[in-house]
């Protein structure tokens, strides 16, 4: 009788672990159908699309209507990074596609299948033709872009000293900046003034004022009679199903002048929501918020939180 009942026991223990794994098992998978065709969330790693979204915000995307509406003009989209290379096997593209794979970059939707766009620069101002009409874009960033070291001069020291024949350029980031209010008063980032990199001629802040051309942000690519990758001079018929994405800080974006028009397939959401604002390039906030609490919520925007954006 004793040995009966722990074999009954054994056996229950294995039902109970296989029905506890198959449970566990379902609830991925709904949680991965939700997250791929459903919503997600995201993180803005970059200043592409500033002051629209900022470095460090986080925003929920709809990721279900857009299997089956139409993408419009001025929608703020989620799309798989347009320069990722997919294996050619089938099965590892799927995987990467839909597991694992190429980033997620946010971009504004400013052309659609069949639109005509030529981008040309008018005195001295970059603007942008859509079907031989000028159009109006009210949600580029206005301010002006200063150059920042990401590290303390110190650090910046010690790396050279360990690499003489380091390019220090990728230690320096972009942030938008309000000439009208002090440094400990930007709405935007916290800049450290010991940071700012200054020209090494004059000593004066670098600085990008809004509405400037930039300069040419790839190679030429030609398509017979469609070209782009020559900054804020591109011209482009787009075809069947082809969207033309830009950032909304066209100083500080890689965009359609780069990659050129993407396929609707690489569009997966709809931004809609911003639902938490921090100045951080930190991506996961709790070990942002173990190293220095204080300094955590001394660098929430608390004036972003929970917004509708456009």
């Amino acid at each position: 009788m004793v040995q009966a009942t722990n074999s009954n026991k054994k056996n229950s223990n294995k039902k109970g672990f296989w029905a506890n794994v198959k449970e566990i098992t379902v609830l991925l998978l709904i949680v991965y159908l939700v997250r791929t065709f459903g919503f997600g969330l995201y993180v803005v790693p970059t200043p592409s699309m500033e002051t629209t979204m900022l470095v460090g915000e986080r925003f929920f995307a709809d990721k279900f209507t857009v299997l089956f509406t139409d993408i419009k003009r001025g929608d703020i989209v989620s799309i798989n990074e347009p320069l990722f290379k997919y294996s050619s096997n089938k099965l590892i593209k799927l995987f990467q596609k839909y597991v694992w794979g190429p980033s997620n970059w946010t971009k504004r939707v400013v052309g659609i299948p069949g639109d005509e766009i030529k981008g040309v620069v008018e005195d001295g101002k970059p603007v942008i033709y859509i079907n031989g009409k000028k159009i109006n874009e009210p949600y580029l960033n206005k301010y002006p872009l200063m150059q920042v070291w990401q590290k303390d001069l110190k650090d910046l020291q010690k790396i050279i000293q360990k690499n003489p024949s380091v390019n220090l350029g990728i230690y320096l980031s972009l942030k938008s900046y309000d000439p009208s209010k002090p440094f400990d008063k930007q709405p935007f980032h916290q800049i450290d003034k010991n940071r700012i990199f200054g020209d090494p001629t004059t000593g004066s802040p670098v600085m990008f004022e809004p509405g400037t051309p930039t300069k040419e942000k790839g190679k030429k690519i030609i398509r017979g009679e469609s070209y782009w990758g020559t900054g804020d001079d591109f011209y482009v018929k787009l075809g069947k199903d082809e969207y033309w994405l830009m950032g909304d800080n066209r100083l500080g974006s890689s965009d359609a002048r780069v990659f050129g028009p993407i396929k609707g397939e690489t569009i997966h959401g709809r931004i809609l929501f911003r639902v938490f604002s921090i100045d951080t390039d930190c991506s996961w906030l709790p070990i942002d918020f173990i190293k220095n609490p204080i300094s955590f919520l001394r660098r929430i925007r608390w004036h972003r939180l929970f917004q509708r954006v456009k």
